[in-house]
């Protein structure tokens, strides 16, 4: 017991000393909002039969920069959906990854909230909140969102998902408002019926560096045994973790105890990172713009097919320059695929519906 309390103590000063990775959140007045949703998501949906003919035609599994920059890029793209860890540098980690991905040529109406600017998600702040907001996205923008998230905020996408799968009733929230609308199902705005929020699949989620003493946390005690289960509401998921990490990898991030499995038919991959990594900078990205070369390699990223892969350590994913190049590429490749998918799956519905299917 007194080994635990050590530990617990020894944690919590770590997490508080530096400040926690929080937000102050408002509401916009009414007027803002009105102005924001006269022309959000759908509404503001005009692709020409001629540039959605180009995105069917893509494959999603071999996008290029070309594809990216010349069709992608005159369409919307699903809301990203980040999750920052604990402490307060973890915020400004995934703001790098953000300006990442805008850099690759992601949108960044895409990945900012639309109410205050924000770059991410804490870990602190609810699932059902999150949970909710995922489903008012989808029903505005016509796209599922995606999750990314590190440390706590890897714990934090499980516990979403399971939201999903498991509740009887998940309520809508607004990121306008910042408040929950009492209500509990959706316009599915691929087939214009009423669905409910539960059940809600979404197309791909990440989990880096999750586990370890964050299990600690009051707030992550109900994850001890359901941590590294994934269950059937996301269709493609991919854990990451590395040794030698006390803080987000169980058994120091050694053994199978690091790998994520499916309860049923979600695709489950895990990507052991280089020991030499750090816990919390992993999402720390932004530097991987600076040389054409690099991006190029980043867009001709393909995953290797089997589930379970090691990155090894070597001079170049120590190297500055390219340091984690191998995390980055790998989401890169599967958001850019699911941007692709969800788009097509759009763009069919809508044609169904247009021709009376």
């Amino acid at each position: 017991m007194m080994h635990k309390a050590f530990l617990i103590l020894l944690l919590g000063t770590a997490l508080i000393v530096p400040g926690c990775a929080t937000y102050e959140r408002h509401g916009l007045d009414s007027a803002r909002i009105d102005r924001i949703e006269d022309n959000f998501g759908l509404k503001a949906y005009s692709l020409s039969p001629e540039i959605e003919d180009k995105i069917l035609g893509l494959d999603p599994e071999h996008m290029t920069e070309k594809d990216i920059r010349e069709i992608l890029s005159k369409a919307p793209a699903p809301r990203i959906i980040n999750i920052h860890g604990g402490i307060a540098p973890q915020k400004e980690r995934l703001a790098s990854f953000s300006h990442f991905l805008v850099g690759m040529g992601y949108p960044e109406a895409s990945i900012r909230n639309p109410g205050d600017g924000a770059w991410s998600f804490s870990c602190y702040e609810s699932a059902d909140l999150i949970a909710g907001m995922i489903a008012w996205y989808y029903e505005k923008e016509g796209l599922r969102p995606m999750i990314v998230g590190h440390s706590q905020g890897g714990m934090q996408n499980i516990k979403i998902l399971d939201l999903f799968a498991y509740s009887e009733r998940v309520e809508v929230w607004s990121p306008l408002t910042w408040k929950g609308e009492g209500r509990y199902d959706i316009t599915d705005p691929l087939t214009g019926r009423k669905r409910p929020v539960a059940g809600l699949t979404l197309p791909y989620v990440t989990s880096s560096d999750a586990g370890g003493l964050t299990r600690l946390l009051p707030n992550q005690w109900d994850m001890n045994f359901r941590l590294r289960t994934v269950p059937d509401t996301v269709e493609e998921f991919t854990g990451f973790y590395k040794g030698r990490d006390l803080l987000g990898g169980d058994f120091l991030g050694y053994g199978p105890a690091n790998l994520f499995k499916a309860s049923g038919t979600a695709h489950v991959r895990n990507v052991e990172l280089p020991a030499g990594w750090k816990h919390g900078p992993v999402p720390d990205t932004e530097h991987l713009l600076k040389s054409q070369a690099i991006m190029d390699r980043i867009n001709r990223y393909h995953p290797p097919p089997e589930a379970d892969i090691v990155i090894e350590q070597n001079e170049d994913t120590m190297n500055p320059e390219t340091l984690h190049l191998p995390w980055a590429e790998d989401v890169w490749f599967s958001i850019k695929k699911h941007w692709a998918l969800e788009l097509q799956r759009l763009i069919l519905a809508r044609r169904a519906i247009r021709h009376g299917a």
